[in-house]
């Protein structure tokens, strides 16, 4: 039986969940959105995977959601002579002129624009931070010399982070492209772009989702340098959800620093009625042990009383040996926090009078008259989606149905907290609908007899406008 959580699941695809078998145990076990990882990705084998999902789609009435994961500019070291290892106060050199085998005084680095961009001071953040150096001097053109600060093993490929440069590469690559062109035309429900620094990186990827889809695709800003933390709030109108992505926000701010940069990222996404997803090592250890530790579960527990839509896992599902255990555990962590009454969100009412002012506020209301009724399932007939995004972000204690005949919507709705989607396409009279509706709810197992139930539609039903009616009913 699917878990009746409200907070979603996020899985990374990859080699440990590639058959159809594992898949559909994940999603029995709470998997609401597949992550495709597109620094990892054979085109080939992302299409079955993406089959799959759709075979399960449709055999078993699941609305499972598929996320493009774009790279983003991913600066690295190339590869190694042999075993490096750099001290403290050695001094090495980055070149970019051509590529060559690395040793401790010298290593290839594949961004062009690297000495253009530095400058004497800045620090060089290599392999997830463990290695630190400083920029001693550069010669604007091919070549940077570097102190080190921190030393240790230097290995091939490794990932380089630059905390205080204003690094020139766009957040859109022309692997992005590619890979964001291939995930439009396979359809994918949301796309994420990784390195977003200002609203402009969103707005080239959403220029290419409009030359190569006539559908909207949403777009998830992933926040993992400082720059997007500054200028998070112009961000939050360009996008339509955000990832606190904590592997690489870790590393170019001080680790301390992040915790409370997610509950801000929360707070400001649930203030936009946006959702968020928390990302990266949630339950790291479960890649290779069957038990997470007290601290991991602690961590998803507190993302979910943060008020996070979606917890993500990366590695855990992607190459670990559990993949469908550390679903397993992560759905009860969820379902053991979630409706506790020591979570507290920010409540902003609607009150920018707006062309859509009336539903906003009317979705506020139901959600605020469902806790005092204690109404078990707010209804809500939508082409677009938008209402399933306003309820959802006002955290009501009842269950959120989504019922469209936009098939595009379905699947992308299950990434909102609460929130889940069913295809209907009768629209007759209003009472007729919503009688309907009613009926639907009770037969998925939501209500029972003598249970409340808030209604939302449009009136006159047929013309599918804005909603602008609330109605409560009683499961008779």
């Amino acid at each position: 039986m699917l878990t009746r959580k409200k907070t979603k699941i996020v899985a990374t695809l990859g080699p440990a969940s590639s058959s159809k078998e594992v898949i559909k145990a994940m999603i029995d076990s709470g998997v609401n959105v597949f992550r495709i990882n597109f620094s990892h990705a054979d085109y080939s084998d992302v299409e079955d995977k993406i089959r799959i999902i759709r075979e399960l789609n449709e055999e078993f009435g699941y609305t499972t959601s598929i996320l493009g994961d774009l790279q983003g500019p991913k600066l690295r070291v190339g590869i190694m002579k042999e075993d490096v290892i750099v001290s403290k106060g050695d001094i090495i050199t980055f070149s970019t002129a051509e590529e060559f085998h690395g040793t401790a005084e010298r290593v290839y680095m594949n961004y062009k624009n690297f000495p253009m961009d530095v400058n004497p001071g800045e620090s060089i953040l290599l392999d997830d931070g463990k290695l630190l150096f400083e920029v001693i001097e550069t010669n604007k053109k091919d070549e940077v010399k570097a102190l080190v600060i921190q030393g240790g093993p230097l290995r091939s490929k490794k990932g380089v982070n630059l905390p205080k440069t204003k690094v020139s590469l766009p957040a859109l690559t022309e692997k992005d492209i590619r890979d964001a062109i291939f995930a439009i035309k396979n359809k994918v429900d949301w796309i994420a772009l990784s390195f977003v620094r200002t609203p402009e990186d969103l707005e080239d990827l959403r220029n290419l989702i409009n030359e190569h889809s006539e559908h909207k695709i949403p777009i998830i800003a992933k926040i993992e340098k400082p720059e997007a933390v500054a200028n998070i709030n112009k961000i939050i109108a360009y996008c339509d959800g955000l990832m606190v992505a904590r592997g690489d926000l870790g590393v170019e701010i001080p680790a301390q620093e992040v915790p409370l940069i997610q509950k801000q990222l929360v707070q400001k996404a649930k203030s936009a009625r946006i959702p968020v997803i928390i990302a990266t090592q949630m339950m790291e250890t479960m890649i290779s042990s069957l038990t997470p530790t007290r601290a991991e579960v602690n961590d998803v527990a507190n993302s979910v009383m943060d008020g996070a839509d979606a917890v993500m896992l990366s590695g855990e599902t992607s190459v670990g040996s559990y993949p469908v255990q550390v679903i397993e555990k992560m759905s009860q962590i969820i379902l053991s926090v979630e409706d506790s009454p020591l979570i507290k969100l920010p409540q902003n009412t609607p009150e920018i009078k707006t062309k859509r002012y009336i539903t906003k506020s009317i979705c506020y209301h139901a959600a605020t008259m469902a806790n005092d009724i204690d109404a078990k399932v707010i209804c809500t007939l939508t082409n677009s989606g938008y209402t399933a995004f306003q309820i959802s972000a006002w955290r009501p204690n009842s269950h959120i149905l989504v019922f469209t005949s936009n098939k595009r919507i379905l699947t992308q709705l299950s990434l909102l907290w609460g929130v889940s989607a069913y295809y209907y396409d009768k629209y007759v009279s209003t009472d007729e609908t919503i009688e309907d509706i009613n009926s639907l709810a009770r037969a998925h197992g939501y209500v029972g007899k003598g249970d409340m139930i808030i209604n939302l539609a449009a009136m006159p039903i047929v013309e599918r406008g804005m909603v602008n009616t609330l109605r409560i009913s009683e499961v008779l």
